[in-house]
């Protein structure tokens, strides 16, 4: 190591600036690190241990640097509702909000971005937060998952680096809300064990939608312990019951620009109409002594079950029937912790849990400013609190009487101590038998497998939507050096997709890389203990991976843009949408003008937006109604054949009725002549069944040549 020479500044040094020397890796206190990987475990597959100075220093670092943004999650938007039991759980779990169907636990829920700032736009390419509150009788349950399975690190350790590096780079403070840059292909080209949940990342389930239209997953393997103390594996999924779906890129980039808050916007209308979003909850019951059964470890958060090969018990529903009264009062001091959890669930010993146990109670101290932040109403349990903290930073209980102890005489030896039947919380016993190692298990070293089995898995649609993403976030890659990294992983998870990316990044994939695989071990670790092998195929595939897994046969909530201009006709308007509007679609009339316009009766009718005003992308289907007035009118907008294009470039259910006909000669639509999803003079029901199937993706391949 280098030190400090003449050339340095005194200012320099004196203002700890760093210098460019060729430096070791220390603590604020200044000792060397030997590992920055991993975290100090009871064991390689043990519990993380509080004494670990290295993780406690390093993650209350990162928790306080922003002041009160949160650091990610930053862009949220929530919605209250209640979670219903459908089945009691007692042979696997004592708590009462799983094995009392009589109750009806109210519920708060959060969806977030996790790049951006609170400012940045909602269609970014980002993984969405999916955090549940469960105001249970025994207390706060918080499950806060994502929408993805899996996370991009194993070990707490690195998660400061993780967001580090997808955060605007330093030195410019870009991009905002964005993946495509150097620092964060850079990390991921040299942490293998991202490759998982960065491909999820790149795929449609980024850009969703809508908010109502995403799965939530807990991503951990918790414990369920019965009353009899058997405890099972079990893994949170949240079903949508409107079905998963997605944006094109294209679109998502267009949506941002026309509308910046289009996924609350959509959250806050749906419910303010009564259109309530709704979940199914499920889960996936493990027993403990199935824990080794797998090609995979089911603590490594890298890592999803196969629905396959454990599915998933459909046990309850969610559902959001009210928003905030106040944005900042409750969506923005909502505080979330993985360590809130209520007797009948545990933790496993999950490296990224473990951490997330220590880091989200530091945050909220930096964020809320205070301990009590359990006293901001949002985040009060609904049940009593009795104990002993006292006072700090904006205290509001009124605590009477003179004892804040225990055990204690004077006070009546209140508040006391709660047994195991009295609903008492007592940890799952664990026999831990281990040496304090910084290390991470061989069990946890296949990172190509999943991976490969979640791109073997998808529709091929949803391939090619996936080999683009990568194409153009590699594309915005300034480093040959860093995209050939990533084409190598690539080809070594599927071959097929890593030559389509090459491809379209005018690059060969290289035969070889110039950095080890797997970086994540200490200086003295052998880097080939942890290396990853080739990839395994223990499933062919899982068709839950897709996004057609839960097909929706609904068409609630679904914009249809309906181009009308005065004249147009009322028969054919009425027989085309009372239909869809039974099923609670929203029917937007688009006119030339605001205000209001004339059918071809004589009779007004708002107009919901001027066409200037509006864009296509933000509606799921477009109708036009015949009426020779009507349309003559409306061949003269040069808008009107950028909605047509636009809906048939993103494949979207189109229908046109009588004279409209002649709009289809002028536009993009006459290549699409017998599309099953474009209709001419077709009856409602055919086109509601275009629109519940969300898009019809078989059209994209012949859609290149229409203009984005």
């Amino acid at each position: 190591m280098k030190k400090v020479t003449k050339n340095a500044k005194i200012e320099d040094i004196e203002k700890n600036v760093s210098l460019p020397d060729d430096q070791f890796l220390t603590t604020n206190q200044g000792v060397k690190i030997n590992d920055d990987a991993n975290s100090l475990k009871a064991g390689e597959r043990g519990a993380t241990l509080l004494e670990d100075f290295i993780l406690r220093e390093k993650i209350t670092h990162f928790d306080h640097e922003r002041i009160p943004e949160r650091i990610v999650h930053a862009r949220g938007s929530a919605a209250h509702g209640y979670f219903e039991l459908f089945e009691d759980l007692s042979a696997y779990t004592k708590a009462g909000f799983l094995t009392d169907k009589s109750r009806e636990t109210p519920v708060f829920l959060r969806f977030s971005t996790v790049a951006g700032s609170k400012g940045s736009p909602d269609l970014a390419r980002d993984i969405r937060g999916f955090a549940v509150k469960f105001y249970t009788e025994e207390g706060i349950f918080d499950l806060v998952g994502n929408n993805t399975p899996v996370f991009f690190i194993q070990d707490a350790m690195k998660f400061p680096d993780l967001i580090h590096s997808v955060k605007p780079e330093p030195d410019r403070e870009i991009p905002q809300a964005a993946s495509a840059h150097d620092t964060f292909y850079d990390f991921v080209s040299l942490t293998t064990e991202s490759l998982h949940n960065h491909m999820w990342a790149m795929s449609d389930r980024a850009i969703p939608r809508s908010l109502r239209m995403v799965e939530g997953f807990g991503i951990h393997t918790f414990l369920l312990v019965n009353a009899k103390g058997k405890s099972h594996f079990v893994k949170f999924h949240f079903k949508p019951k409107l079905g998963v779906h997605s944006v094109t890129w294209e679109e998502a980039v267009k949506i941002n620009g026309a509308d910046a808050d289009f996924h609350r916007r959509d959250l806050w209308e749906a419910i303010e109409s009564g259109n309530f979003p709704e979940w199914e909850l499920g889960l996936q019951i493990i027993p403990e002594e199935d824990e080794f059964k797998y090609e995979f470890d089911l603590l490594d958060p890298t890592k999803l079950v196969p629905e396959e090969l454990v599915p998933v018990k459909i046990i309850g529903k969610l559902v959001l029937n009210r928003n905030p009264d106040n944005f900042f009062s409750e969506t923005e001091q909502v505080a979330f912790h993985p360590g809130h959890i209520v007797p009948g669930i545990d933790f496993t010993n999950d490296p990224l849990l473990q951490g997330r146990l220590f880091s989200y109670t530091d945050t909220q101290l930096s964020r809320l400013g205070s301990p009590n932040f359990h006293e901001i109403p949002i985040n009060r349990p609904v049940n009593p609190v009795h104990n002993n903290q006292r006072d700090a930073h904006m205290r509001m209980t009124v605590n009477r009487g003179n004892t804040a102890y225990f055990p204690n005489t004077i006070g009546g030896g209140c508040p006391h101590l709660a047994k195991m039947a009295e609903g008492g919380f007592t940890s799952y016993e664990e026999r831990i038998d281990a040496k304090k190692v910084r290390e991470r298990s061989t069990s946890f070293s296949d990172h190509f497998s999943q991976p490969a089995l979640f791109y073997r898995s998808l529709k091929d649609w949803e391939k090619n939507h996936l080999a683009n993403a990568y194409i153009f976030e590699l594309g915005k890659v300034n480093y040959d050096s860093i995209k050939g990294r990533m084409l190598w992983l690539l080809n070594q998870i599927d071959k097929e997709l890593a030559q389509k990316v090459a491809t379209g990044l005018g690059m060969a994939i290289p035969a070889t890389i110039d950095k080890p695989i797997n970086q994540n071990i200490g200086a003295d670790a052998d880097p080939k203990r942890l290396e990853p092998g080739k990839v395994k195929n223990y499933l062919d595939k899982s068709d839950a991976l897709s996004q057609e897994h839960l097909p929706s046969d609904t068409i609630a909530t679904r914009q249809i843009a309906v181009l009308v201009a005065d004249g147009f006709s009322m028969k054919q308007f009425k027989k085309m949408t009372d239909p869809l509007k039974k099923e609670k679609a929203v029917i937007a009339l688009i006119a030339p003008h605001g205000g209001k316009v004339k059918c071809d009766t004589g009779m007004e009718h708002p107009v919901t937006h001027a066409i200037a005003t509006t864009e296509s992308v933000l509606f799921d289907a477009l109708y036009i109604p015949g009426g020779r007035k009507g349309i003559d009118a409306l061949q003269k907008v040069g808008k009107v054949f950028k909605f047509i294009n636009e809906s048939v470039k993103y494949c979207k259910a189109i229908a046109f009725d009588g004279e409209a006909k002649e709009l289809i000669d002028k536009s993009y639509a006459k290549d699409f002549v017998g599309d099953k999803a474009i209709f001419l003079n077709g009856n409602a029901q055919d086109f509601r069944n275009a629109i519940a199937r969300h898009r019809n993706w078989e059209r994209e391949p012949m859609t290149e040549h229409i203009p984005a």
